[in-house]
């Protein structure tokens, strides 16, 4: 039964995520999903709650990007999770992220059918967003998988202590 939990899956976008209209040729977009039962404030707030060696990865990305005159901690907004923005929230998705100078970004939380899919789209405006990205992309991939793995655990946790 554990495994169905962890077990992480590239997969597509789903068709009713409102990213989709966004994409446009050299975006980026990448999504994975794992089975649990969440709503989507809740996956989000799992997912950026990084764990101690996620959040020394935003520091070291905070000293190394700051040359650039990079945003460290996004822009004010009334509502945030974790450091970004919330764009758009309905009861199946969560869309939060912020434009920067090198690029654009969106994070996507989507829960249906039994499942939470976590996208991230990306548009590079300039050679600095791409190289950006492609020197993020390890780093992302690590940081996505696990935080889908988090929700699975915790919402499995609180499903059980409430059984």
């Amino acid at each position: 039964m554990k495994a169905l939990f962890t077990k992480v899956d590239a997969c597509s976008l789903p068709e009713g995520s409102q990213l989709v209209s966004r994409i446009k040729g050299g975006d980026f977009i990448d999504c994975y999903s794992i089975e649990a039962e969440a709503s989507p404030r809740q996956a989000a707030d799992i997912i950026t709650t990084f764990p101690a060696w996620g959040q020394w990865l935003v520091k070291l990305r905070s000293v190394l990007t700051s040359p650039f005159g990079l945003s460290q901690t996004g822009p004010d907004a009334p509502d945030k999770v974790g450091l970004f923005p919330v764009e758009q929230e309905t009861e199946t998705e969560i869309i939060a992220g912020f434009n920067d100078k090198h690029l654009d970004f969106r994070v996507s939380v989507m829960c249906e059918h039994g499942k939470v899919y976590l996208a991230t789209w990306v548009h590079p405006h300039n050679i600095g967003g791409r190289v950006y990205l492609k020197m993020i992309m390890p780093f992302h991939i690590l940081i996505a998988r696990d935080s889908l793995v988090r929700v699975g655990a915790q919402t499995r946790a609180s499903t059980m202590a409430s059984t």
